[in-house]
């Protein structure tokens, strides 16, 4: 087995492993109810349908009424 002669610097081994660590954008699905953007294979957050049925009861926003 062989052996360092010399030790790595910090920066030199950072530097290989941060050629691993890419972010990538995550995918979108659209919703097939309402038509918005949602995590593929999860219930959409808008709706609550998930592959056509209804998984969860979303209640309606209510809109904020101007304080004065």
């Amino acid at each position: 087995m062989a052996n360092p002669k010399r030790k790595h610097s910090k920066a030199r081994r950072d530097k290989r492993r941060s050629a691993n660590s890419k972010m990538y954008a995550s995918n979108l699905a659209v919703c097939p109810q309402c038509k918005k953007s949602k995590l593929p294979h999860r219930v959409c957050p808008h709706c609550g349908y998930y592959n056509g049925k209804p998984i969860i009861v979303i209640e309606a926003k209510e809109e904020k009424k101007g304080k004065k």
